[in-house]
């Protein structure tokens, strides 16, 4: 059984109804909540088949859905997965725990050609189980696939830390930029846009 995570254990009573108007809010008036998604398109081959590991209410899941990619996204957090079953109609939404996934077994066979972990996915995972959650996504993508993760550098999650856990899974840092629009990596970021690959 999964270890609960630190959105479990680390956020008040409400949060996840919380995020889940915070989000729907910002679409509403007009936010930009598709940069991650944008980044991945760029970076696969049109109708490719992504991963959107820690999906919350489904927001880069569905604009990858929107330009032509086939989308699973899993989230451990129920209440988010029904937020976006109802608000992003097309993807499949499953609730799972990165640490534990196992998507074959639900119906979901066929490797993806990439993976994305946005909104500091990373960052709310049980300590100590980043590297099993890294690898449990890897085992679902082809081996030149692409996973990239965001998340800010300044909460529980060193970015050193996080280095540790992908060369622990498995997988070698590509690219890494400061911001999921691609300005450059500088020490002082607080924020880390990573793209690995299988080693």
């Amino acid at each position: 059984m999964a270890r609960p995570t630190r959105w479990q254990t680390e956020t008040k009573p409400g949060h996840s109804e919380w995020y889940v108007d915070r989000f729907r809010r910002m679409a509403a008036e007009g936010a930009d909540l598709g940069g991650e998604a944008r980044l991945l398109d760029a970076m696969l081959a049109p109708g490719s088949r992504v991963l959107d590991a820690g999906c919350g209410t489904g927001r880069v899941g569905a604009v990858l859905h929107e330009r032509g990619h086939t989308v699973v996204g899993v989230d451990a957090d129920p209440v988010l997965i029904e937020a976006a079953e109802k608000d992003h109609p097309g993807p499949r939404w499953l609730v799972a725990d990165l640490t534990e996934l196992d998507l074959p077994a639900v119906g979901e066979p066929d490797l993806f050609d990439g993976a994305v972990l946005a909104g500091n996915v990373m960052v709310f995972l049980s300590p100590g189980t980043e590297s099993e959650a890294l690898r449990r996504v890897a085992a679902h993508v082809r081996d030149d696939g692409p996973i990239v993760v965001g998340f800010h550098v300044n909460r529980e999650l060193a970015l050193a830390d996080f280095d540790d856990a992908a060369a622990a899974a498995g997988l070698s840092i590509e690219h890494r930029f400061a911001t999921w629009d691609l300005r450059r990596w500088h020490v002082d970021a607080d924020f880390a846009v990573t793209v690995l690959r299988k080693a």
